[in-house]
């Protein structure tokens, strides 16, 4: 079963991004529902992604609980049985909701790169820079980082998001906060680079979104899922050139490979990347977890 849409008619939906439907739930919770939906380069594609919403839902609960002693988070319950009777008729709900604390988001989403990739490694080709930072020359393509780059962009709520300078983060976000985004932005990719290290998987970079409760930084929305990351495997891995994704890689892969202009939306997926996405997707959750999805 593909969820692509939700309708909770009992519950007000205050948001619908690219993968998320949100909904308020009591004064001062929501419900967040990851649907089936995918995004590449800032677009919602036509197909839905058949399990797709679960492995991010229940990968986030996972680290969630795995780096609470770094940084608090956002996450309440998931479970389904927990839901107020009139909410137990929605059962696709099962496995792909959580109910969260409401937090004021930060206006910014906060990446931390390790190896040299995608479009920090386009722009290294041209510049020489990474999110706008000259950096040391001599990387091929993949190369691990001498240290780990904080690179973050606007969070538009239409368009594409922008690369921005650290400096313009702490121009907006005052030197405290923005230092201490940066910092445990910094101690959560170590964690999870080590963690997941320990499975043969290469986190290349990771993307985090936080906010503020009752005047504390928490961590809000995904961490450490095949949408907000690039895994690789580290028993594939080699250095100069493209790898194996774990991750909507292979999608961004796919229409790159397209005569698509990329200003206008995306073409349909073929049937055979879809169910290769679905079969990542469930893959990558069962390493990590040790557990197949249910």
């Amino acid at each position: 079963m593909v969820v692509k849409e939700t309708n909770v008619k009992e519950l007000r939906m205050i948001a619908k991004g690219k993968v998320r439907d949100i909904y308020e739930f009591e004064n001062d919770k929501l419900l967040i529902v990851t649907t089936d939906r995918i995004s590449a380069f800032d677009y919602v594609l036509e197909n839905g992604i058949e399990s797709k919403g679960k492995v991010l839902n229940k990968l986030s609960k996972f680290f969630f609980d795995l780096t609470k002693k770094i940084v608090s988070n956002h996450f309440l319950y998931d479970d389904f049985d927990a839901l107020p009777k009139d909410l137990k008729k929605y059962d696709y709900l099962k496995d792909r909701f959580m109910v969260v604390r409401k937090a004021k988001p930060i206006p910014f989403e906060c990446i931390v790169r390790g190896y040299i990739t995608g479009s920090a490694w386009s722009e290294y080709l041209k510049t020489q820079t990474v999110g706008g930072t000259y950096i040391r020359g001599g990387y091929v393509e993949s190369e691990k980082f001498d240290e780990p780059l904080f690179t973050p962009t606007t969070k538009a709520e239409k368009g594409h998001d922008e690369i921005v300078s650290f400096e313009h983060m702490r121009e907006k976000l005052g030197d405290e906060l923005a230092n201490k985004i940066k910092d445990l932005s910094l101690q959560l990719y170590r964690f999870g680079s080590e963690f997941l290290q320990e499975k043969n998987i290469i986190l290349a970079d990771t993307k985090f979104e936080f906010g503020l409760l009752d005047g504390n930084l928490i961590i809000i929305d995904e961490i450490f899922t095949p949408d907000s990351s690039r895994f690789w495997s580290a028993e594939t891995y080699q250095v100069g050139k493209k790898q194996e994704p774990f991750d909507k890689q292979l999608i961004r892969n796919y229409l790159l490979s397209t005569d698509w202009d990329r200003k206008s939306q995306p073409p349909q997926l073929s049937d055979e990347i879809v169910q290769k996405t679905s079969e990542i997707y469930k893959k990558i959750y069962k390493i990590i977890t040790d557990e197949e999805l249910s």
